[in-house]
């Protein structure tokens, strides 16, 4: 969550970011999209970053390390609460290359508001 709010205060940047997605740690790997989350998880301050956040999770879509499904399921539910098109435009576009728990569980965020419905 904390560098998800640098990143939206511009303290870190896009390239801090994506330098994290390319170091080969899972770690890294998955702060970087979870920082997604801080982007755009209102009760933080987030007010929906589209743009940042599709940018990191295309970049992983093919990632099967169980961290990142995870992480990349969380992004996506979370930026649907603001722009439920967007992640259902995305979700559409990608389907046939995500992982399968990506698509029950922000498939069920977006059609029940759970993340298990």
């Amino acid at each position: 969550m904390l560098s998800g709010w640098t990143w939206r205060k511009n303290q870190i940047n896009d390239t801090d970011i994506i330098k994290w997605l390319d170091t080969g740690n899972r770690w890294w790997r998955r702060a970087a999209v979870v920082s997604t989350v801080g982007l755009n998880l209102r009760s933080r301050g987030g007010t929906g970053d589209i743009k940042r956040t599709l940018m990191i999770c295309e970049k992983v879509i093919d990632d099967r390390d169980d961290m990142m499904v995870k992480a990349l399921s969380w992004a996506l539910r979370e930026l649907s609460k603001t722009d439920k098109p967007a992640v259902e435009g995305f979700m559409s576009y990608y389907k046939s290359r995500l992982a399968g728990r990506v698509i029950r569980e922000v498939t069920s965020k977006l059609t029940t508001g759970l993340k298990n419905g």
